[in-house]
């Protein structure tokens, strides 16, 4: 039996000598307690209790009013004692413990009887000498691990698995010991803030004495280093092994300044030579894509081995090296070829790894505004393009609207800049892009284009009018798409009127009633001529016995006429034409029945635009020409002869026979196009002063109804100079109305603030000199004068 069984066996004898004495004794002192009523069947329940300090025992009393209960506590008589020497030979027990912990051989003790012997000193104020023998102890043991370390160097591999075995030990070993003072940790630890607990003061041991030793940290940390940059380099390391080191760093709180510094300077170092390398090496998509990998590669380090704490600076060291330090290199190398090829998915890595550094985005929007407005002139400043220009435009827009929503994450800066640099570029070549949209437009709406279905053809509508939005010279597109507007309604050649109304629609939205109110009354023009046809035939039924209109009746002519306001309509050359009787008297009876309905009124015939349907008999059978009014009067002269010559024909018809006239663009496509009802001696492409003109009484071809009036849809040159000179003398009429207005506002006005004020109020781009010439003009008219003082300064003449 040990000295700690017979301390336990005296204090119970004493304990029970005590109760025994208590019991026989009546001398002594006692303390009465009353009770109160309310506890009495608390303390009734109470059995025999006993307590540290002494023992409790109950006595019982007599009363008339029933049994009271009385509580005595009698003290020991004296204290129990420790055995001699009981702190050495307990704290000898626990060495030795300790010591097999840290030597790893068994212990010759249980573990229950050594966290007792802890308690037992801990609970007679031998803590404190207990926790200073125990931190002695350890910190001996941790000093004498650290001289394998310093001996002579070895492999940095095997170097670094020793390192982690002895930590491995060493945690392994603070645990196991922690579990025998766990006593101590709870009690004293706790009482006292300025101690360590059992485990820190194992990783403050280990940090002071082996982690912070200058030969063994360096060691460790150029292992880990050379690690990291082999498998950088593609090797296969262990991750284990690197975890474990990193994680003691972090646990002993050393991480940062004894390694992370040294790791990102050796990346930093590492990322710059590739990036100077690969930049060299690699085309931009190739070199996207590594940079792309290596960060991807850096971001699963995170996750295996490194600490959290290092990602925000390695990330931004790499992203640094290789985007940041290159971001002109890649924009110069390889935007343009990626914008150019459609390289979706490049670009979308693109922007991707550029919004991860500072301007990145901002470099790769002016880049890209540079690269539109590049591409864009091309498209519009080349005349030899002009054929395709707007569709070519139409499909860059497209393409472009595409990046930007799908590789550029719908960024706002982005399609801002897509606007802006469209904008500068269409308008890059005065007039010519109004005037081919408009043209553009004129194809897609008229009969026959079968391209696309109504749902397609609204889709076009809305490009075009987006591609509208960057005109500065609106009133360009106004006036060809006036004139080819009217060509489509007067020759029957609009697609859909649904469509015509819808792209109308969309005009007014953009800019306003005052644009297409001219363009609205052609088509109110066109239904109140429907009403006008209805009631004219009307008025020939009802008349159809009188003289004047029999013959018409004998000869089968149906006359549409279409009434046109002329402040609505372009304006058409009067040309004087030899007409048919028949079609002159049939003209002067629509006229008699128009001015009976609308005195005051006077009628202008436009034989221009005009088309008829002509019967015609050939060998191979009759067949129905669609043809135009000038081409009916060339055929209809073959009636009476089956031969004529360019000079006969001009004398018949007196339709305009100059070198572009409507004479030999008239005879050309009967004689020369795809439907040769004429016959050219000789046969060539161009209509000469010499040629004569048969009827070709062999044509043939598989339809019945042959259309050979698509002449009237081609612009000649007159009518596109005649467009342009119109829009010229507009905007000359716009600018003299802006110069009076102004005047007549202010009354005096400097040249520099003048010319300021026209171009805020001018829609359609002018230049300086030009609105010079129109002040000087308003000067010589008398609208306004120069000051007598100041020649730079206007006076208004009211």
């Amino acid at each position: 039996m040990n000295e700690r069984d017979n301390f336990i066996l005296k204090a119970k004898r004493i304990k029970l000598i005590e109760e025994t004495k208590l019991k026989e004794s009546n001398s002594m002192d006692v303390n009465k307690m009353d009770i109160d009523d309310r506890r009495k069947s608390n303390f009734s329940s109470l059995g025999p209790l006993s307590a540290s300090n002494g023992s409790i025992s109950r006595g019982n009393s007599s009363n008339a009013k029933g049994d009271i209960r009385k509580l005595v506590i009698k003290n020991f008589k004296s204290k129990p004692s420790l055995p001699e020497n009981y702190q050495e030979h307990t704290w000898q027990k626990l060495k030795e413990a300790v010591v097999a912990i840290q030597t790893s051989t068994p212990i010759t003790y249980c573990l229950e009887e050594l966290y007792q012997a802890v308690e037992n000193m801990c609970s007679h104020k031998m803590d404190s000498q207990l926790y200073v023998n125990l931190t002695g102890l350890a910190e001996n043991h941790v000093k004498a691990n650290i001289r394998p370390f310093l001996a002579e160097r070895i492999d940095k591999l095997l170097y670094l698995k020793k390192v982690n075995e002895c930590w491995q030990f060493h945690c392994q070993q603070m645990i196991m010991i922690r579990s025998i003072f766990l006593y101590l940790d709870r009690t004293y630890v706790l009482q006292n803030p300025t101690v360590h607990s059992i485990w820190d003061l194992g990783l403050e041991l280990f940090r002071d004495h082996i982690a912070t030793n200058s030969t063994v940290q360096s060691r460790t940390v150029e292992g880990i280093l050379m690690l990291i940059e082999k498998e950088r380099n593609g090797e296969t390391v262990d991750r284990t092994l690197l975890k474990s080191l990193l994680r003691m760093f972090s646990d002993l709180q050393i991480y940062k300044e004894a390694f992370e510094n040294k790791f990102l300077i050796a990346t930093k170092q590492l990322y710059q030579a590739e990036g100077q390398r690969k930049m060299q090496e690699l085309d931009v998509p190739e070199y996207l894509k590594h940079v792309d990998k290596r960060l991807a590669e850096e971001n699963e380090r995170l996750l295996h081995y490194l600490d959290q704490c290092t990602k925000l600076q390695l990330i931004f060291t790499i992203e640094r090296q290789l985007i940041a330090e290159h971001i002109t290199g890649i924009l110069q190398k390889g935007l343009d070829q990626l914008l150019e090829e459609n390289r979706v998915a490049d670009l979308s890595l693109l922007y991707s790894l550029f919004s991860r550094v500072k301007n990145g985005t901002i470099e790769l929007c002016t880049s890209f505004n540079a690269f539109i407005k590049t591409k864009g002139k091309t498209l519009v400043i080349d005349p030899e393009k002009d054929k395709t220009m707007v569709q070519d435009l139409l499909d860059f827009k497209d393409k472009m609207d595409y990046i930007v929503c799908n590789c550029f994450e719908r960024n706002e800066k982005f399609s801002h800049s897509l606007r802006e640099a469209f904008e500068y570029f269409i308008n890059q070549r005065t007039n010519k892009p109004a005037e081919l949209i408009a043209k553009y437009v004129d194809m897609k709406l008229r009969a026959g284009n079968k391209e696309a279905t109504e749902e397609e053809l609204e889709q076009i509508l809305d490009k075009i009018m987006v591609l509208f939005r960057f005109i500065h010279g609106k009133d360009v597109f106004e006036a060809f798409y006036k004139k080819d507007l009217a060509k489509r309604l007067l020759v029957g050649k609009s697609a859909s009127v649904d469509a015509e109304k819808s792209m109308l629609s969309k005009l007014k939205q953009e800019c306003g009633g005052g644009f297409t109110s001219k363009l609205e009354g052609m088509f109110k023009d066109m239904e109140l001529s429907k009403d006008i046809n209805i009631a004219f035939r009307q008025y020939v039924e009802g008349n159809a016995n009188s003289k004047d209109l029999a013959q018409f009746y004998a000869i089968g002519i149906d006359m549409t006429v279409n009434i046109l306001t002329m402040g609505y309509w372009p304006t058409y050359p009067v040309m004087e034409v030899n007409m048919p009787p028949q079609l002159v008297e049939y003209q002067n009876v629509f006229t008699k029945f128009y001015l009976a309905k609308h005195s005051g009124r006077k009628l202008q015939w436009q034989p221009t635009l005009g088309h008829c349907v002509l019967k015609a008999r050939f060998d191979q059978g009759p067949k129905d020409l669609q043809v135009s009014l000038f081409q009916s009067l060339v055929l209809l002269l073959f009636n009476d002869c089956n031969e004529m010559s360019l000079e006969e024909i001009l004398q018949a018809t007196n339709i305009e026979v100059s070198v572009d006239g409507e004479l030999r663009r008239t005879l050309q496509s009967l004689a020369c196009g795809k439907a040769r009802v004429l016959t050219k001696i000789p046969k060539s492409r161009e209509v000469e002063d010499n040629d004569r003109f048969k009827f070709n009484n062999e044509f043939t071809a598989k339809l019945f109804r042959i259309k050979i009036n698509s002449i009237q849809m081609k612009e000649t040159n007159e009518e596109q100079k005649a467009t342009e000179e119109r829009v010229y003398q507009d905007r000359q009429y716009q600018i003299d109305a802006a110069v009076v207005r102004i005047m007549k506002m202010r009354k005096t006005l400097s040249h520099n603030l003048l010319i300021s004020e026209l171009y805020k109020q001018l829609s359609f781009p002018v230049k300086p000199a030009d609105l010079k010439k129109r002040i000087e003009s308003l000067i010589d008219r008398d609208y306004m004068e120069r000051d007598k003082d100041n020649q730079n300064q206007y006076n208004y003449v009211a």
